[in-house]
């Protein structure tokens, strides 16, 4: 590849780049959007979720159980909407650090529990195995489209740009 081939590459960086993270924003959008209503219909069972991991005490892990949802939810609106996107990002970096190291706590604790991520988890029947590498690996991967975010949050149809008012696509001269 020669010099001029890779600096064209690089030229069209800052006009694909708003594009890739509106995907990303939508993307992470209906993760959360769809991780918060999975669970929004019974807190009681997302706090029994919570519990399972052993980590915290039954009362602790309920509140956590019945916030959480509530919390994805207001993620998955903010981050739809790309208002506060950068802020929301970092949040929403922070929750999956914390829901990876959750899921690598149990595994290596020799818990067999589904991890609750889109629905009611728990404690699994005898029997059943527990998928934590695809679980870490699906995490790992929103945690990438949250991390995009995080480092260019100005995406194209966002609050946060209609507010600015800056240009989403730079120009080509500077």
């Amino acid at each position: 590849m020669s010099v001029t081939q890779s600096s064209s590459r690089f030229a069209r960086w800052p006009i694909v780049r708003p594009w890739i993270g509106l995907a990303a924003r939508l993307g992470l959008a209906a993760v959360w959007l769809v991780a918060g209503a999975s669970k929004v219909e019974d807190l009681a069972a997302s706090g029994r979720a919570v519990n399972a991991y052993q980590i915290f005490p039954y009362d602790v892990a309920s509140v956590i159980g019945a916030a959480l949802p509530f919390i994805e939810l207001t993620l998955g609106v903010l981050v739809l909407l790309g208002l506060a996107t950068r802020l929301t990002a970092g949040v929403s970096v922070a929750l999956l650090v914390v829901f990876v190291a959750g899921i690598i706590s149990a595994w290596t604790r020799g818990l067999a529990i589904d991890c609750g991520c889109f629905g009611i988890g728990g404690e699994l029947a005898d029997g059943q195995t527990p998928s934590y590498l695809p679980e870490i690996l699906r995490d790992l991967g929103f945690l990438a489209l949250a991390g995009f975010l995080l480092i260019w949050p100005r995406t194209p149809f966002s609050v946060d740009g209609w507010l600015t008012g800056e240009p989403v696509v730079e120009d080509e001269d500077e």
